[in-house]
């Protein structure tokens, strides 16, 4: 595809949503140094071009509320240890920023002021406009709402101009690519496509958020070394979601 992938002419500031699966490579579960390390690199290769990036980071590595209330645990009390694992992976992705010498603050929605900065709007924006690369941790710092939703809300107040979802696969498909061979992959679809649909691609309150702020959406396989700085240029398979025409 060689579509743009949407800026405004003066200004390029997007957000990444990182899912925890994506942290641990390989492996059935944890992280993978190496793949944090990676996208380090290709997230600081993208700064470098003068774009200015947030990340939103989830846990599900480490800990997932939803699967864990399933098995008998207060649903609230899973989504908060959850959230306490978005910190963990922050605070990794910072480390590996900085060995690739990118500035970065990480900002959580729970305070917890001796690992990361509390989360406060005009200062995110402010350490963005100086270069650096803001992580925001403990998804919106409620329970019941997912880090795909704090991604789109968290790139609607910073005003950003697209927001990325980089997973273990390079689109959006009709079925599971994993288990289902003859699933395709959709190289475009409407906010709608996706609610009316049920696509497995985020929940319904963060789709409506970004069909709400015309927000485009791109998903992506951030495996693939280089994958962030070539869906940026427009290039390499993704699915990008947009309001209808």
């Amino acid at each position: 595809m060689t579509a743009s992938v949407g800026e405004t002419p003066n200004r390029k500031r997007v957000l990444l949503k990182v899912s925890g699966e994506a942290l641990m490579g390989d492996g059935a579960f944890g992280v993978d140094q190496q793949t944090v390390e990676r996208i380090a690199h290709d997230i600081g290769e993208v700064v470098r071009d003068g774009v200015e990036v947030c990340l939103v980071v989830g846990g599900g590595n480490i800990f997932r509320g939803l699967a864990a209330a399933a098995k008998g645990m207060d649903r609230a009390q899973g989504d908060y240890a959850g959230m306490l694992a978005t910190v963990i992976n922050a605070l990794l992705l910072q480390n590996a920023l900085e060995r690739e010498q990118v500035a970065s603050r990480v900002m959580s929605a729970i305070h917890m002021s001796s690992v990361a900065e509390p989360y406060i709007r005009r200062r995110a924006i402010r350490h963005m406009e100086k270069g650096r690369v803001v992580i925001f941790a403990a998804g919106t710092g409620n329970p019941f709402f997912t880090t795909d939703t704090a991604a789109a809300l968290r790139a609607a107040e910073m005003e950003c101009t697209l927001l990325l979802k980089g997973t273990q696969v390079d689109g959006v498909y009709s079925a599971d690519p994993k288990r289902d061979p003859a699933a395709t992959r959709y190289d475009e679809l409407t906010y709608m496509d996706v609610l009316a649909n049920q696509l497995n691609v985020m929940d319904a309150a963060a789709i409506s958020l970004a069909r709400e702020n015309r927000l485009p959406i791109i998903v992506f396989n951030i495996g693939e070394e280089g994958s962030f700085g070539r869906v940026m240029r427009g290039q390499g398979p993704y699915t990008r979601i947009i309001e209808a025409a």
